[in-house]
């Protein structure tokens, strides 16, 4: 469910998830339209995984929950008006 980093995106990008969540879909699928790849962790059952996204996302228990390197983006939307303010590419480490 994991995958490695691409060599040219500087930082790992982590996308805490559920299977059947939406949102996750989709912010998933922007990321994969960039061209980046990320580390996938599944939270729906695992109560321990869970509970470290919502200690790293400083409260925030909703799914999903984005890191790039140690910069938490926030959820989907949250990608999305990145992406919609031009400033998506330059936190990937794309051009």
């Amino acid at each position: 469910m994991s995958a490695v980093v691409r060599p040219d995106t500087t930082a790992a990008i982590v996308v805490y998830a559920t299977l059947l969540c939406p949102f996750c879909h989709r912010a998933k699928a922007l990321l994969r339209k960039k061209g980046v790849s990320f580390t996938e962790i599944d939270v729906g059952m695992d109560a321990q995984k869970r509970a470290e996204m919502t200690e790293r996302a400083h409260g925030r228990y909703t799914v999903p929950q984005i890191f790039v390197g140690d910069t938490h983006v926030g959820g989907c939307d949250d990608l999305y008006a990145l992406e919609d303010a031009g400033k998506l590419d330059s936190l990937l480490g794309g051009s």
